[in-house]
């Protein structure tokens, strides 16, 4: 069920962002009985310039915390679950603190936030949840001070910079948008790319379960992260854009003359842009495959560097031909045919009929020779390569 890809994706998401900030232990066993915590936050020393990049969630992040983020809209029954995981976690330290016969003071206690898309307000009255929006502003309820607990209805947080970070784990219109004010963020932004990674590992696994119909939400919610890929690729580009100038430059300084220069500059521009590029797909491919098939063999890891330089048309199409694959054994000997047939194609487009033997060959290597091969493959001519194919 997709629940639970966003319920892995809520664990990750909250585990990266806070774990600048302290010791994080995603899924913690509560001792009592078989249940985990989502996410247990510890805090540590940590800049102030990241606790204010993140906001809203970085002020939750200044004493230890539990986070319980829910998909669809949390029930009476989840918040009492909730509630019980804390009590057990408070009791454990009082324990420790009496066996090592040192105080535990209340506000060193850890504090638990349910993180929910929507609550009734029958739900809110029924805990006596109160909003305190003097000093959190409008969105956050206070169950009783003693029980150290809010459930923050993401839905209802104001669309601001300062509580970005905590809607991008909202549902629908509201998690499409942050995720569009996430894209207008600065490239620099440290938090930006390690939610885009994340954002692109939730894409692919909605992808990989389309067995599974998705409902339109989700389907949205896939289109909106999509053109993040292109983002990504694009400022990889540039970068590389970039470093080409300057190896140009450099280049043409060396051969002391403004046609030296000219000539280096263009030639080092291609470099770098085509570097750019690859670089970015390199990233995207590498994520995209682990998500979707685990730890990579080394048969599917040989393949990644190559199917790099694919043109953005080709390596878009690639990557949705491995999103429709089973990430059984079955779909990973797939995924290494599709690999290698591309490889190939972009060296023998005009033996289109001939690519499926021929990657039929490739594989038949060993990963040892085949990677060698693959590390030689600019440097043969079709004829050398076509000749150590058919032997």
């Amino acid at each position: 069920m997709t629940r639970f890809i966003y319920d892995q994706f809520a664990k990750d998401y909250l585990s990266e962002l806070l774990s600048p900030l302290g010791a994080v232990i995603p899924s913690r066993d509560v001792a009592s009985e078989v249940r985990e915590i989502d996410v247990f936050f510890t805090p540590s020393s940590a800049g102030s310039d990241y606790v204010e990049n993140l906001g809203l969630l970085g002020k939750m992040a200044t004493t230890a915390a539990l986070f319980e983020p829910f998909r669809n809209p949390v029930t009476v029954s989840e918040v009492r679950s909730c509630l019980s995981k804390l009590l057990d976690v408070t009791a454990e330290l009082e324990r420790r603190a009496r066996r090592e016969n040192t105080r535990c003071e209340e506000a060193e206690l850890p504090k638990l936030w349910i993180l929910t898309p929507t609550a009734s307000e029958t739900l809110l009255n029924g805990f006596n949840a109160t909003p305190d929006e003097q000093n959190w502003g409008k969105g956050i309820y206070f169950l009783g001070e003693y029980l150290r607990t809010a459930v923050v209805v993401i839905h209802q947080l104001p669309e601001t910079e300062d509580t970005l970070w905590l809607r991008i784990l909202g549902r629908g219109r509201v998690q499409e948008r942050a995720i569009a004010q996430l894209s207008a963020l600065s490239v620099d932004n440290p938090v930006r790319s390690v939610t885009l990674e994340l954002l692109y590992q939730l894409q692919s696994n909605l992808a990989a379960n389309q067995e599974q119909q998705l409902e339109a939400e989700d389907r949205e919610l896939v289109m909106a992260i999509a053109p993040l890929f292109q983002q990504q690729l694009e400022a990889a580009e540039q970068r590389g854009r970039q470093e080409g100038i300057q190896a140009g430059r450099q280049e043409g300084r060396q051969e002391g003359i403004q046609a030296g220069i000219e000539r280096g500059i263009q030639q080092g521009l291609e470099r770098g842009i085509q570097q750019g590029r690859e670089e970015g797909q390199r990233s995207i491919i590498e994520n995209f495959l682990r998500v979707r098939f685990g730890e990579l063999d080394a048969l599917l890891a040989v393949f990644i560097a190559p199917v790099s330089a694919l043109p953005a048309t080709e390596f878009t199409l690639l990557l949705l031909q491995l999103s429709a694959l089973t990430g059984d054994e079955e779909g990973i000997e797939q995924a290494r045919r599709l690999l290698a047939e591309n490889v190939l194609r972009m060296r023998f487009s005009q033996l289109d009929e001939s690519i499926s033997d021929l990657a039929t060959n490739l594989l038949a290597l060993s990963s040892e020779e085949l990677a060698l091969l693959l590390q030689q493959l600019r440097q043969l001519s079709d004829e050398e390569l076509l000749a150590r194919l058919s032997n």
